[in-house]
């Protein structure tokens, strides 16, 4: 920890999907004066995101599925457009992409290209989250992806124009702020 910075105590607040901390902590200011706050922090582990791409037909594979928290925040369907994630479960986030592209899409990639990590919601989420990018070919499609059944994942595997993509940003059809990013990503550098 840093100097500024004490824990003063961790209480477990749910250990139920993931854990929910509340945190108690001493912050020196600058000034030297010492305040004591409490924050929750929810550890659900880190994760990795992957856009998949194809030069040639200029196109990309998304996937949709539903996300209750957007449902409860008012998207009707819950249905949301995302690039392929999931989490690490220890490994490291070359094989948990590799994995989870295979599961998801029903491509299996060889090369992964890592071009940033990002916490996603740092005021409240623990979450560290690899983002990467990869082409893919026809030739590389193995199954129809759609998640692991074991884990009752009902995934629906979209191919799209970078174009359709980019529109689908602007009207709001795409609200994933991982998938909003690598697909400007992939625009701001002239990949597609």
């Amino acid at each position: 920890m840093i100097d500024n910075i004490k824990i003063l105590d961790t209480e477990i607040l749910s250990d139920n999907w993931y854990v929910l901390r509340k945190i108690t902590y001493e912050y020196t200011k600058k000034d030297g004066t010492k305040l004591t706050q409490s924050r929750e922090a929810y550890d659900r582990g880190n994760g990795a995101t992957i856009l998949l791409y194809n030069k040639n037909q200029k196109t990309v594979i998304l996937t949709k599925q539903f996300r209750l928290p957007t449902f409860v925040n008012g998207n009707e369907t819950g249905m949301l457009i995302e690039t392929c994630a999931g989490l690490l479960n220890k490994n490291n986030p070359e094989d948990c992409i590799r994995r989870e592209t295979k599961e998801e899409t029903g491509y299996k990639i060889t090369e992964v290209r890592k071009i940033f990590e990002a916490y996603m919601s740092p005021g409240s989420v623990t979450e560290i989250l690899y983002f990467f990018i990869a082409e893919y070919a026809k030739e590389m499609k193995v199954s129809d992806g759609g998640g692991v059944e074991q884990e009752e994942e009902n995934i629906e595997v979209l191919e799209l124009g970078i174009s359709d993509a980019m529109k689908m940003i602007e009207n709001g059809d795409i609200k994933d702020g991982k998938t909003i990013m690598l697909l400007q990503y992939i625009k701001l550098n002239n990949i597609l």
